[in-house]
């Protein structure tokens, strides 16, 4: 992947995408923050789930920062791994749970 196409989030970045929209920003921050606090899960866990989310959404900014943020979270690499695992299974179960619709589809073509 070229930086072209993904680029870097630098200091600039941060700090135009908040004088565009303060309120937002500041909300998303929060959101955010409240969202990977310890509470019924535990952060290692709410990061574990982050990485697999990261990689069905496919955001590479995302697998970068919830990847290190897991790590520093006490998640062994296998874990990591594992949780990207099962982002894929459940990435391929949905496309065989949508596969219903083509059956049906076939079937109307046939009658």
């Amino acid at each position: 992947m070229s930086d072209l196409h993904f680029p870097k989030a630098t200091r600039a970045h941060v700090e135009r995408r908040h004088a565009l929209a303060p309120v937002a920003e500041d909300a998303f921050r929060a959101f955010s923050k409240a969202v990977f606090a310890e509470g019924a899960l535990d952060a290692r866990t709410k990061q574990l789930i982050a990485v697999a989310v990261a990689h069905v959404t496919q955001c590479p900014w995302c697998i970068e920062g919830h990847v290190k943020a897991a790590r520093r979270e006490g998640a062994s690499d296998e874990a990591i791994m594992e949780a990207i695992w099962v982002a894929a299974e459940m990435r391929a179960g949905a496309a065989v749970a949508h596969s219903l619709k083509a059956l049906d589809l076939m079937d109307d073509a046939e009658g």
